[in-house]
């Protein structure tokens, strides 16, 4: 077993911002594979890629080794995870804007709160669940942001939001037992599987032309090296001490869905935007200073 994960906050924040700007590029090229194609389709070129890139820059080195986990199960629980995440993520780019399905994601603080009082047991002060609510109700915001009927979109999303809560907690669980490297590969390998055993029902010979082979191989590469670097970065410093800084994926979301697709949100998308992070920066720090007291 590996030692306890060390803090090193400095080294932490670095590692998260690339993996940030990477998952940006990422759904960024999911969005466009996803305007085309079904989303299982996409989801597993997501993986398949992943997995192959994995292979060949790790095995050589690592051999069977590489899969080799002190907590298997807990492994085979985060890789399903995150492929709900992906599921929920892409089917949201299908029906919105890359900067609204982004922010929505955010509302994952909320939940790991929610889940560890009722789960975990946890004990929070009322106050705390203040910037929960108020959350929430940007999410609402960004749900209607013109009154028009509700967007199925938003719920596929918030799905998986609460999937990413879970991976997270994951995640940091493992840090502990497991090199980076393993985690990264246990990823790809639940992903490819559990896509290809779905993949006959959605897939029609010849609907992948060149450009979207590239895009898909794209995906492989952008996900290995962000899911590696988050690895790396949770295992540097505490979610807790991450949180604040994980925003700054928004202002890319932002910027590449204005220059990629030409979507820019309107004033209440940017409210319940502004409102999401700002609620999402108190939990963090009321998050921190309840570990330090």
């Amino acid at each position: 077993m590996n030692a306890p994960a060390a803090h090193h906050p400095i080294r932490g924040i670095l590692y998260l911002m690339g993996a940030l700007a990477l998952f940006a590029l990422l759904d960024t090229v999911s969005k466009t594979l996803a305007s085309r194609h079904p989303v299982a389709v996409v989801v597993w070129g997501r993986y398949f890629a992943h997995f192959v890139i994995t292979l060949l820059v790790f095995f050589p080195r690592y051999g069977t080794g590489l899969f080799k986990s002190a907590r298997p199960g807990l492994q085979v629980m985060r890789g399903l995870t995150l492929v709900g995440v992906t599921a929920g993520v892409i089917a949201g780019f299908q029906r919105m804007p890359l900067a609204e399905v982004t922010a929505l994601v955010f509302v994952t603080p909320f939940l790991v709160m929610i889940l560890a009082v009722s789960f975990l047991g946890e004990k929070m002060p009322a106050w705390r669940w203040i910037p929960v609510i108020v959350g929430f109700l940007g999410v609402l915001l960004i749900a209607r942001p013109s009154g028009n009927a509700f967007n199925i979109g938003v719920v596929f999303v918030l799905l998986g939001a609460a999937c990413y809560a879970v991976y997270q907690v994951l995640t940091r669980k493992l840090s502990a037992a497991d090199r980076s490297v393993t985690q990264l590969a246990w990823t790809s390998l639940i992903g490819a599987v559990t896509t290809s055993l779905l993949l006959p029902q959605y897939w029609v010979p010849g609907a992948l032309d060149l450009r979207d082979w590239l895009l898909i191989g794209s995906l492989g590469v952008l996900a290995a090296s962000g899911h590696l670097l988050m690895i790396m970065a949770l295992r540097a410093a505490p979610a807790t001490t991450l949180s604040p800084f994980t925003y700054a994926q928004l202002v890319w979301a932002t910027l590449l869905g204005w220059l990629v697709f030409g979507d820019l949100p309107d004033g209440l998308s940017l409210t319940g935007m502004g409102i999401i992070v700002a609620s999402g920066v108190v939990v963090a720090y009321s998050e921190r200073f309840s570990r330090k007291a």
